[in-house]
């Protein structure tokens, strides 16, 4: 079976070198108003930079959760998108690559990176100078990298094999293997949003942060997958398995991911607000009030309200215009979710928000780099799975009745 980008390759690839030229200028863009308007401006390229790397990374790591569940369950939902997934996943060493300017700004992003110099005062802080070290960052990044890249190269290895070889063990071993995976992803997710993003301010803490971007991964990169799969559904082999059926199981597992992000928001907001201690307001009081306010409620009713009513239609869930236009603007949204949680942790408390052209740069070089780099990797395999025995006798089934 050929790759079904084959017929549209022109067109493909076209899309591919204007993606990663727009991505790389908008990077070199960003760079540069930081290097050349000073040290201030330099630092909210920084800023701009990690919000923006969070939201991308955000896909991937997205990705590569939903491709072990579907190893886990099985379940037919997953076969349809199992290599829009797996493409998502091999970005992964991009990814890693683009962190590099995270490393390089430390000293601008982190207020815990000038502790080796200048002791906090607060003796709340005191018992995390161990942990919030420069080296020790740059060490447990390398470690999250390492856990994330380890599982990508033995799905993508072994799903390889299985195209090549028709070995009907080796959907056994992937099942295996996710099992543990998952925890293992799941460990490095959470302290990784606890070291990018949550150390940005050291005093705050919350027990459901990892949990929190664990949910924004799936439903971001489900919403991402139904897109492109909308895009590739009219074309061979894609018309001949996905049918209105798998939208409508893609779109309830949307639904779920939805309420799932509503209910850990809720719940972090609830705990947090009812405890009423004084290094956990903060946070809260410089997200709910003033612009950041207006946004949260804006998040709450477009990012929860409106595709959860939505996506309770079974016509949505099973038209696929309708469901891809939904999964494209939760794709959208969760960017705002992301510049929520992330961008009030570097300006005044109850500041309103502030775009910078350094966002519009940041946010669109690396997505450019980004989308360039999995339309290559989408390019390399067949957008079926040809030897997996679950998906062979699935179709089968589908198509006997």
């Amino acid at each position: 079976m050929t790759n079904a980008l084959e017929k549209f390759e022109p067109r493909v690839d076209r899309m591919q070198r204007v993606a990663l030229f727009v991505g790389g200028f908008s990077l070199l863009g960003c760079a540069l108003w930081g290097w050349l308007l000073g040290p201030d401006v330099a630092k909210q390229a920084f800023q701009s930079y990690l919000f923006s790397y969070i939201y991308w990374f955000s896909i991937p790591l997205g990705c590569m959760a939903l491709l072990m569940m579907h190893h886990l369950t099985g379940g037919w939902w997953g076969y349809p998108i199992r290599r829009l997934l797996e493409a998502g996943t091999r970005t992964c060493l991009v990814m890693a690559a683009l962190f590099i300017p995270v490393l390089l700004g430390i000293n601008k992003l982190y207020p815990w990176a000038q502790w080796a110099t200048d002791k906090p005062a607060d003796p709340n802080l005191h018992f995390k100078v161990m942990y919030l070290t420069k080296n020790f960052f740059v060490l447990r990044s390398v470690i999250y990298f390492a856990i994330w890249l380890t599982i990508v190269y033995f799905l993508n290895k072994w799903s390889a094999e299985q195209d090549a070889t028709g070995n009907t063990r080796l959907a056994s071993i992937l099942e295996a293997f996710s099992a543990p995976g998952l925890i293992l992803w799941g460990i490095a997710v959470t302290y990784s949003a606890i070291d990018w993003v949550m150390s940005i301010e050291p005093l705050w803490f919350s027990t459901i942060y990892g949990f929190l971007f664990m949910i924004v991964e799936a439903l971001v990169a489900m919403a991402f997958v139904i897109f492109v799969l909308r895009l590739l559904s009219a074309t061979e082999p894609m018309k001949n398995v996905v049918t209105a059926s798998q939208f409508n199981d893609l779109g309830n597992l949307m639904l779920a991911f939805v309420m799932l992000w509503a209910y850990m928001s809720f719940s972090q907001f609830l705990i947090i607000w009812a405890g009423n201690l004084k290094d956990e307001i903060p946070w809260y009081m410089a997200r709910a009030f003033g612009g950041w306010g207006t946004l949260a409620v804006f998040l709450i009713v477009m990012h929860f309200a409106v595709p959860f009513l939505l996506l309770l239609q079974r016509g949505v869930k099973r038209r696929l215009h309708l469901l891809s236009i939904v999964s494209g603007m939760l794709v959208v949204l969760t960017l705002v979710d992301v510049y929520w949680l992330v961008v009030p942790a570097f300006q005044s408390k109850r500041s309103a928000p502030r775009l910078h052209p350094s966002d519009f740069f940041a946010v669109i070089g690396i997505g450019g780099i980004w989308v360039g780099t999995y339309i290559w990797q989408l390019k390399k395999m067949p957008l079926l799975p040809l030897h997996d025995p679950r998906f062979e006798g699935a179709l089968q089934h589908e198509h006997g009745d």
